[in-house]
């Protein structure tokens, strides 16, 4: 039995009784649990609560959403006109995570949630639709067989089971270990791939302290046990920006290790990673002051933001700034007239000219540093 055929082996079990060695105990919003039938409540498995990431009215995907808890949760977070799609490749999972989705769409007054069947890695193929092909159309030679892959080849261009940029939040709950460690990064790219610009991920995983040896990663128990295939540490986030992402954030760090093996602590994490939005790259005159409370910051780009001091920046980077995470720690500054744009050629933390930005509009970032307000009076 190959490592995916055991993970899938294990969850399978795990939907028809309670297995405790699959997940860490989580303060879930009890007020959100209310409603979900506790065969669901009984056997979910994860190690974080990424539902709390949740907006009304957004369109949430759950990689590896199992018998669909957090789906369900989320469904009440979007409210009406809002949607969630459950992703799972184990078929007693997404059996009894659909099993009550007539129930849950009752209790929610409409049906905001879908599960489909596919690999986390590959979210353009439905595998739902790859078994009616096969089943309609078996592999017997190396033709039927190149037909085969030109038909997934098709499917995933032409109807992707997740489309591109169509996504507000894609959330996990530790399952992004799960996943062959030569197809991790196809997996953050599909994340990326899926959200609209300026979507972000929430993903709750278990991280390592230290590189994970041979030895424990050909351990199908540790391996579906959420425990040999866990990124290292800095490894998870560099994951993250490696395909584009960027705002990236250890927003949960539990202190105490879930498990000790070989050696090595094994702890769960919620990181938060945004996908830049599409704006304009050009120097329009824009600045930023980085307000502390390092002597300096440094973004995914090499641009420097020394404290307290005015610092040229393009249209992009100025937007970016005004949104999660960077809003609390900056103060933006449009400049006093428009102007014509131009490519921005400046050096990292060039000052931009006091006289330039006098007259221009003052952006206040978030409630970090102080209480004065725009408009408001400060003594």
């Amino acid at each position: 039995m190959n490592m995916t055929s055991h993970v899938q082996a294990r969850y399978a079990a795990g939907a028809q009784a309670v297995e405790p060695q699959l997940c860490c105990p989580i303060p879930y919003d009890q007020n959100l649990l209310t409603l979900l039938p506790q065969e669901i409540i009984e056997r979910d498995y994860g190690c974080g609560d990424p539902s709390r990431y949740v907006r009304q009215g957004e369109t949430v995907l759950d990689l590896g959403s199992g018998g669909g808890k957090i789906c369900y949760m989320a469904a009440q977070l979007v409210g009406p006109g809002g949607r969630v799609i459950g992703v799972d490749m184990t078929d007693d999972m997404l059996a009894l995570a659909r099993h009550f989705q007539p129930y849950m769409a009752e209790k929610l007054g409409e049906d905001r949630v879908r599960f489909v069947k596919g690999q986390i890695q590959d979210l353009a193929l439905d595998l739902d639709k790859v078994a009616a092909y096969l089943a309609e159309h078996p592999i017997g030679d190396l033709e039927s067989l190149q037909r085969f892959e030109a038909w997934q080849q098709q499917q995933r261009a032409e109807q992707p089971m997740i489309a591109s940029n169509s996504v507000d939040l894609v959330v996990s709950n530790c399952v992004l270990n799960l996943v062959d460690d030569g197809q991790k990064q196809q997996l953050m790219a599909e994340i990326f791939r899926v959200l609209k610009p300026g979507g972000r991920a929430a993903i709750s995983d278990i991280v390592s302290d230290a590189p994970i040896p041979p030895s424990m990663k050909a351990d199908a128990e540790l391996w579906s046990g959420c425990i040999s295939g866990a990124f290292e540490e800095s490894a998870f986030g560099d994951a993250f920006r490696a395909v584009g992402f960027v705002g990236v954030t250890y927003d949960k760090w539990d202190e105490k290790p879930w498990r000790v093996e070989g050696g090595i602590e094994f702890r769960s994490v919620t990181v938060l990673a945004y996908k830049p939005p599409v704006v304009d790259p050009s120097d329009q005159g824009h600045g930023v002051i980085y307000k502390g409370p390092f002597t300096h910051a440094t973004d995914e780009w090499e641009n420097i933001y020394p404290c307290g001091q005015r610092i040229a920046v393009n249209k992009q980077t100025y937007e970016l700034l005004g949104q999660a995470p960077y809003a609390a720690h900056f103060v933006r500054l449009a400049p006093q007239h428009a102007l014509l744009p131009t490519p921005f050629t400046l050096p990292p933390g060039t000052a931009r000219p006091v006289e330039f930005m006098r007259g221009g509009t003052t952006h206040l970032g978030g409630e970090a540093g102080g209480s004065c307000k725009p408009g408001g009076g400060c003594c």
